[in-house]
């Protein structure tokens, strides 16, 4: 009888430490919080941050590169024009990386850009000229700070590796977007949202002592 207990308790020993290591292997990292909205793949733990940023990526595109081709009519400058050409170069391209991370990580994107955007998109296809311009520059300056944020957050912190390449390439976009918009020359960088406050300046770590060997 001692003997079939002790055997029932290693069987079941067993199969403990089985089922612990099989939820360490399908959780995400300790850095990440354990939830209904969390995705464990090849890639690595999927989180709503990680959609997030291919929703508003494609949301992107959706408003910007119709609005880029409203450029090649309605601007009076030649630089907006140019900037809205290359708006639409890129977007165009970054749509079908966006469209094929999303497939291969299953998240669903939107048809349509938000109401936001949907209605900025119907103010610049009421104008012409020095105020389409003026509006071209600053709505589109002004939304590619905000997505910026978005990029460069998901960038530093996420834990899936499709996601860090799919936003280091995003990345290079906006970037390259907001130096072409500011060439314009009509950015008004004060109606621009403040940069955060910095955060206290940790102290510096104390001198270490070097002493001389004998």
């Amino acid at each position: 009888m001692h003997r079939l207990l002790r055997g029932e308790v290693l069987m079941f020993g067993g199969f403990a430490v089985a089922a612990v290591a099989t939820i360490f292997l399908v959780m995400p990292s300790s850095a990440a919080p354990v939830s209904a909205e969390w995705t464990v793949l090849p890639s690595g733990p999927l989180g709503p941050a990680d959609r997030d940023l291919l929703v508003k990526v494609r949301q992107a595109g959706l408003w910007e590169i119709p609005v880029g081709r409203y450029a090649q009519e309605r601007a009076a400058s030649q630089r907006v024009k140019d900037v809205g050409m290359h708006l639409v170069e890129d977007h165009s391209k970054l749509d079908v990386v966006t469209r094929q991370y999303a497939a291969k990580l299953g998240v669903p994107l939107p048809d349509q850009p938000n109401p936001d955007q949907q209605s900025w998109m119907a103010q610049l296809a009421a104008e012409n000229g020095p105020a389409f311009d003026r509006d071209f520059a600053n709505l589109l300056r002004a939304a590619h700070g905000k997505v910026f944020t978005v990029v460069a957050g998901v960038r530093a912190g996420t834990r899936n590796s499709e996601v860090r390449k799919f936003a280091q390439q995003a990345v290079t976009v906006v970037m390259k977007h907001m130096t072409l918009l500011e060439s314009t020359g009509l950015v008004d960088h004060n109606a621009l949202p403040e940069p955060p406050t910095p955060s206290a300046t940790p102290p510096a770590p104390a001198a270490v002592e070097t002493r001389r060997q004998p």
